[in-house]
């Protein structure tokens, strides 16, 4: 009991407030905290239930003196079962009641929504492949979504134009019903779908035509996807609104687009970071040479210095990826490696021979520092 909040401060209403305060206090919560309200908000959904359950308490009578007087504990099923009790008269069917009030769903337990409460309408997902190229610089693409969308004949009621639909008079438009068994333990109230209208609260006499009653038809629609510069693989963009139609008025859900982004043939791609290998020829990496580097904006050059290593790597600062924020880009990291040649002929092969006899240890630093440590 004790990490419970006081009731009266839950509903922001002072003791002494009175049957209309306390509804009107009600009312202005649980439309502040309510779920459709605040999707995807846990906070929301507890304080929620908490406004519940203090306007259960509060809005009857026999709960609300019983509170007043012994505080949580005077509406706690378990309170008073071993001899403490209120007033001497608590019995198994005063328990059952209480029991009741927890599995009929009015007290602490899960909420019932208004079946015909506004609803915001399910979400679509799909997949899209873009090139390297469209991710880097962003791109606008077409997509095709089949999608529940209101339908134009019933304006979304379900009913034949110039008709409507009747409240459900088992449920009183609740889409719920209310069973009460008598066990051993008391008696049990249990809620269920009301049988009547199929837990929807109300009945169509005459069901519209074109949506068979749903208030919704398929259709396929093409939209306008804007792809952001700088999109990485496996993220999603989200277009509001253009997902399946809310119910009962309610809002419709979102497209949520996840972006697949097709290999390309040079360039690979960490963060904002773009890398990419390029072969050189032993000449050009002994004398040095002024290299044409392909990037994702064309080609740039470069002066390769002389006596590169194979292996090496030389960066092309902001030739990189834009960053999906707008703020600057990355670089481009090109690893260039040695490529031998084949198929000499027999001058090629004199050549690189006589070229060979005039090298000595002073022109391989790696070369002698591996032999230098063979030898120890």
């Amino acid at each position: 009991m004790a990490d419970k909040r006081d009731y009266y401060e839950v509903l922001g209403i002072s003791k002494g407030a009175s049957e209309d305060e306390i509804k009107k206090a009600y009312k202005k919560m649980a439309r502040k905290y309510h779920p459709d309200l605040n999707p995807g908000d846990k906070e929301a959904e507890e304080k929620f239930k908490e406004v519940n359950e203090a306007y259960e308490v509060l809005s009857d009578a026999d709960k609300k003196a019983r509170y007043d007087q012994y505080g949580h504990a005077g509406v706690d099923p378990n309170f008073g079962a071993g001899g403490a009790g209120f007033d001497g008269n608590f019995d198994f069917g005063d328990l059952g009641d209480i029991f009741g009030s927890f599995f009929g769903g009015g007290f602490g337990g899960g909420r019932r929504t208004n079946p015909n409460a506004p609803q915001r309408g399910e979400s679509i997902r799909m997949s899209l492949a873009i090139s390297f190229e469209e991710a880097a610089f962003g791109c606008e693409k077409e997509v095709t979504v089949d999608r529940m969308e209101q339908c134009g004949t019933c304006h979304g009621n379900g009913c034949t134009p110039g008709t409507t639909p009747e409240v459900c008079p088992d449920c009183h438009g609740s889409g719920q019903v209310q069973v009460r068994r008598q066990t051993p333990m008391g008696v049990f109230a249990t809620s269920s779908p009301c049988p009547k209208c199929g837990g929807k609260g109300k009945i169509i006499h005459q069901p519209c035509k074109d949506c068979h009653g749903t208030g919704a038809v398929r259709k396929r629609k093409t939209i306008q996807a804007s792809i952001p510069a700088g999109i990485d693989n496996g993220q999603t963009i989200s277009i509001r609104g253009q997902g399946h139609a809310g119910k009962n008025g309610g809002p419709a859900g979102d497209l949520l687009i996840t972006i697949t982004i097709r290999p390309h043939e040079l360039f690979r791609r960490e963060g904002t970071s773009v890398l990419c290998e390029a072969p050189i020829t032993f000449a050009q990496a002994v004398l040095g040479a002024e290299l044409e580097i392909p990037t994702i904006d064309g080609k740039v050059k470069y002066d390769l210095p002389e006596g590169t290593q194979s292996g090496t790597t030389f960066r092309l600062k902001g030739k990189g990826i834009p960053s999906i924020n707008g703020r600057g880009r990355g670089d481009q990291y090109v690893t260039v490696y040695i490529e031998t040649p084949r198929n000499l002929n027999k001058e090629q092969k004199e050549a690189l021979k006589k070229f060979a006899e005039t090298m000595g240890d002073n022109n391989y630093e790696e070369r002698k520092k591996f032999f230098k440590k063979f030898k120890k």
